[in-house]
């Protein structure tokens, strides 16, 4: 019996010409910019279809023109004008000819004569059904509309317009600032409204992908005599801004601020309602703002102004930048501070670039390092064996919880403000926790409360919050509505979760807000911390409610009482 190789040798080679195997192509090794990174992974900045990109780029631009005008403590007046771009004048826009068709089955929408007739013929028998049912009195439902072919070229186009008040752009800064992705001021250890920092850099972005328009951009910072003008857009492969036109004009005004215009696909009868209510619950929770929102179009009924009015003077504290806690930092944080200090020996940077951490309590913990290791040595030197005993013992040493100075919460006052001025509820509570801290990031949490109001549905209607801007999406998974539909028990505050209209607004605010997901649309419910003091806030703001909540029932029954006797002594008398 023959194994192994015999059988392959015993086998004849083919005749004919023998054909040489095609080495494979090596392959290359290419890098991406972050531009054309964000490009092709639009979904992580909330760019997902035109309608959430219409309103991502309002809240980008919403938000970066309130952090504008609080980093100088003026008092936010933002303007947001969204216009509706017809067809034919986009196509001039760009310099497109419009073209009359030539070959009409060529196209997506098209409906042959024989679609055409059999939709018709379904047309006009539901009429003739809906006519006979209406002659006998019969109640049926309405027959759902045949639908048109709508071909998926019929893209809808918008000019977004935000303008505001804030302490605008130095001059030179400007091209970098909008049209080089992953720069800008927003990367300190900070409270801040920004994720990712991209602000209207992902706008221009999707303007570039679906319009190929520049975004045009007029700043003018305080004291300043002209004001910048800049049309640009982004060469996305080299991560670099592309500029058409920079220059400085006249300040007639004195005016200070930001003024961004861009054009993009969009798509707003899908999410009117989203941008309408984002607008609304920025208003809540920014009440020293002034807001105004413009929707304009060709057709009139559709046009809308909506003027959301400045109800307080107060504004939030500006949020401080702090220094890295000892038990919040990885390895590679450790070794880019040591890159960036300016420090020379290891106690001083001990002591300087982390919070908590004196003089006494560093000379102690370079003690327990190790006998390799000393306060005056380098800081520089430090092998990376060196730089991982320190973060050793930095995850298991004891070190006094960050405090919450550096944060900037909207305040009790406020947030009640808010709530009364765009809900117009018949009672409201609400509450400010202290701070508490989470993997070495300070958090507070603050909570309102209300019953009834305007545009409230029954039930509980759910208000999120992180550092101070709106949350809209992904509501389900979210710690606070988990919070407050499975662990707040209602009825033991005379709340009746089904039969009240009952608003819950938590807000959020940290050095590191713990999203989840790439839209960074929710906070998780698997942190203990967040999701005990964010049910804690709700709870004392239920327990003052219940106070007043009794008074007013211990009210009605006295009033009652007073009825029912006035009304036997009448009959006796």
């Amino acid at each position: 019996m023959e194994t192994g190789g015999s059988s392959e040798s015993s086998v004849e080679p083919k005749k004919g010409k023998s054909k040489t195997r095609r080495k494979p192509k090596e392959s290359v090794l290419k890098q991406k910019s972050p531009a054309e990174f964000f490009a092709e992974n639009k979904n992580i900045a909330g760019f997902d279809n035109p309608g959430k990109c219409l309103y991502t780029t309002v809240r980008e631009l919403v938000e970066n023109a309130l952090d504008s005008a609080e980093s100088i403590s003026e008092l936010p007046v933002v303007e947001i004008t969204i216009e509706e771009i017809e067809r034919s004048e986009f196509n001039s826009m760009i310099g497109l000819v419009d073209r009359e068709r030539v070959d009409e089955a060529l196209y997506d929408d098209y409906e042959s004569a024989k679609a055409r007739e059999k939709r018709l013929a379904k047309e006009a028998r539901n009429q003739e059904i809906q006519a006979k049912n209406a002659l006998l009195g019969k109640k049926t439902k309405e027959p759902t509309p045949v639908k048109g072919i709508k071909g998926r070229g019929e893209a809808s186009f918008y000019r977004v317009t935000c303008k505001d008040n804030g302490k605008g752009m130095p001059h030179d800064d400007i091209p970098n600032m909008f049209g080089r992705v992953l720069s800008g001021t927003k990367y300190g250890l900070k409270q801040t409204r920004g994720k990712f920092g991209l602000g209207a850099k992902m706008a221009l972005i999707w303007s570039k992908m679906s319009t190929g328009l520049p975004i045009e951009i007029s700043s003018s910072m305080k004291a300043q005599n002209y004001i910048s003008f800049c049309r640009l857009d982004i060469d996305i492969h080299r991560n670099i801004p592309h500029i058409h036109l920079h220059e400085k004009q006249e300040n007639k005004e004195r005016w200070h601020g930001a003024k961004i215009q861009v054009v993009i696909e969009g798509n707003w009868t899908t999410y009117r309602a989203k941008i309408l209510h984002y607008m609304r619950q920025m208003a809540v929770i920014t009440p020293y703002a002034q807001l105004l929102f413009k929707f304009i179009s060709d057709a009139s009924d559709k046009n809308m102004t909506i003027k959301f009015a400045r109800r307080t003077d107060s504004m939030p504290p500006v949020p401080l930048e702090t220094k890295h806690h000892p038990s919040s930092v990885d390895l590679l944080l450790i070794k880019r501070l040591i890159a960036e200090t300016s420090k020379q020996n290891l106690l001083q940077f001990l002591q300087h670039e982390f919070v908590n951490i004196g003089k006494s309590y560093a000379e102690r913990l370079i003690g327990e390092m190790g006998p390799d290791f000393s306060p005056k040595m380098a800081v520089k030197s430090l092998t990376d064996q060196q730089i991982v005993r320190i973060h050793q013992l930095f995850r298991q040493a004891k070190f006094d919880d960050p405090s919450g100075k550096c944060l900037s919460p909207a305040g009790e006052y406020n947030l009640r403000l808010g709530i009364i001025k765009e809900l117009h509820p018949d009672l409201v509570s609400t509450y400010s926790g202290s701070a508490q801290v989470f993997e070495g990031h300070p958090f507070i949490v603050e909570a309102g409360v209300s019953i009834g109001g305007k545009d409230v549905k029954l039930g509980i209607n759910i208000f999120r919050f992180a550092n101070r801007i709106p949350l809209l999406f992904e509501q389900g998974a979210d710690v606070v509505t988990r919070t407050a539909i499975k662990r707040i028990n209602w009825s033991s505050y005379k709340i009746s979760q089904w039969q009240d209209k009952i608003g819950v607004f938590v807000s959020v605010v940290s050095t590191k807000i713990p999203f989840k997901g790439t839209g960074k649309e929710y906070i998780g419910d698997d942190i203990s911390e967040i999701a005990s003091a964010v049910k804690s806030a709700i709870q004392q703001c239920c327990t003052q409610l219940k106070t007043k909540i009794v008074k007013k029932i211990q009210a009605r029954e006295q009033q009652e009482r007073k009825r029912r006797l006035s009304w036997w002594t009448t009959k006796w008398h």
